[in-house]
């Protein structure tokens, strides 16, 4: 048995050497077939990563809001919310554990000697638990300030890092339309493009901001939930109580209309939706979107971790797409190596019939010229990975999202493989069926 499995090994042996000697042999069309299968992986890789990494930074912009965050937000002028109504969610939707109105507007900004434009925020003392966001110095502004109307702001970290050169600017004021604001605290850092462009923003309470856009209502109301599947179970639960509100249950006891006739044709403000009166539940709706006149929705009710869950699905898709688009270039590759293959043997039909004559058996001949192929698809697949990899940091100097894949790196690498065995093997059946006579002949 020893000596059988030692024999076997001699004859694997010697035939690996005559593969890379036949590899070596033609240098230049080696390399043109390894080239070949190298800008197939590089193309299957780089591609991948991109998408990979343009998936993982929608992922992230998602994600940097918040879990199981609930937003409800009007999208007509008809409809808009007291900020009571927050408190009234919190106390009517099972799982729903925090809430706060929201009020989005901009104010002229005076620190020292410069001016300029901020986007403001109005929010309740909860925002940190609401949206998982932390504060990394000074405090939030407390439930107190907020009923009191306080001038406090809570600054986002690059607004804050701009106004003293890194230094922390809590305990310091400044100005929004005219009025003077104390700095409490400095939001953590969300990074570029995460969380809305918080890291921009100020936020203060929400009913200060009404003072300053003159608005007694709210066009928002975040809420949280204590598990995604509480999350889920709100959303359904929210859309039956404001179809309910808008008048579109028939069961509704006493439907209230969102808007008037003066509002439509003389210009007077719409009319908020009121607090929730306690009444029994209804059916669930199909969907989050309450629509109205024309098909456009008043009022949507989204759940984050849905958005986050189809984004990370669609940008899946995407990165496959990507992928096999790129693996074409890898079929070309394979189609080189039996090309070239398919030449080497006819080209050497006389050493194949010496070798014959000399008692190599069928299979030797077939293990040569197969490892011969997985020799040049070997020797492409890791220079395809090297060059992808250069590609991929390539792209990311110049602003792309990229993620390194090793999941690519591991597909690029088995196709490549898998090409090598798959395009020789029929160059090494044709090689190792060629009789010695015959091959002597030639």
């Amino acid at each position: 048995m020893l000596k059988w499995i030692r024999s076997l090994w001699v004859r694997f042996w010697f035939s690996a050497q005559m593969a890379w000697h036949g590899v070596l042999a033609n240098p230049l069309r080696s390399a043109l077939t390894i080239l070949g299968v190298a800008i197939g992986v590089a193309s299957v890789v780089s591609l991948m990563c991109i998408g990979e990494g343009a998936r993982q930074a929608v992922v992230r912009q998602f994600k940097s809001l918040g879990s199981n965050v609930i937003v409800v937000k009007a999208m007509e002028e008809s409809v808009e919310f007291e900020p009571g109504l927050s408190e009234d969610l919190v106390e009517r939707v099972e799982g729903l554990e925090m809430a706060t109105p929201v009020v989005h507007g901009k104010a002229l900004m005076r620190w020292r000697r410069s001016r300029g434009n901020a986007e403001l925020i109005g929010v309740n003392s909860r925002f940190p638990e609401i949206r998982d966001h932390a504060v990394i110095s000074g405090h939030f502004f407390t439930k107190w300030h907020v009923e009191q109307r306080s001038p406090v702001a809570v600054l986002g970290y690059e607004l804050a890092a701009g106004l003293l050169g890194g230094r922390s600017p809590v305990g310091r004021t400044f100005t929004l339309d005219g009025s003077t604001f104390r700095i409490v605290g400095v939001l953590e850092p969300k990074g570029k493009g995460n969380a809305e462009g918080i890291d921009y923003k100020i936020l203060i309470p929400y009913t200060t901001a009404q003072k300053i856009v003159e608005k007694r209502t709210v066009e928002e109301i975040w809420g949280k939930a204590g598990s995604p599947r509480e999350a889920d179970l709100a959303v359904v639960q929210m859309g039956r109580i404001f179809r309910r509100k808008l008048g579109m249950d028939q069961k509704a006891p006493t439907p209230v209309v969102p808007g008037n006739n003066e509002g439509e044709a003389g210009g007077a403000p719409a009319k908020p939706m009121p607090a929730m009166e306690k009444s029994p539940d209804m059916p669930a709706p199909d969907k989050n979107e309450i629509p109205g006149l024309g098909g456009k929705d008043l009022i949507t009710i989204t759940n984050l971790n849905q958005l986050v869950e189809e984004a990370d699905k669609a940008n899946r898709v995407m990165t496959l797409l990507l992928g096999g688009i790129a693996a074409v270039s890898l079929l070309v590759g394979g189609l080189g190596i039996m090309n070239i293959m398919l030449v080497a043997v006819s080209e050497r039909t006389k050493e194949i019939g010496v070798r014959r004559a000399l008692g190599a058996k069928q299979g030797d001949l077939l293990v040569q010229f197969m490892l011969e192929a997985i020799y040049l698809s070997g020797i492409g697949a890791i220079a395809g990975v090297a060059a992808g990899i250069w590609g991929v940091n390539f792209f990311a100097r110049y602003g792309f999202e990229t993620a390194i894949s090793f999941q690519s790196i591991q597909v690029s690498t088995m196709v490549a493989f898998g090409a090598g065995l798959l395009f020789g093997v029929y160059p090494a059946i044709s090689a190792s069926s060629v009789p010695p006579v015959e091959a002597l002949r030639r």
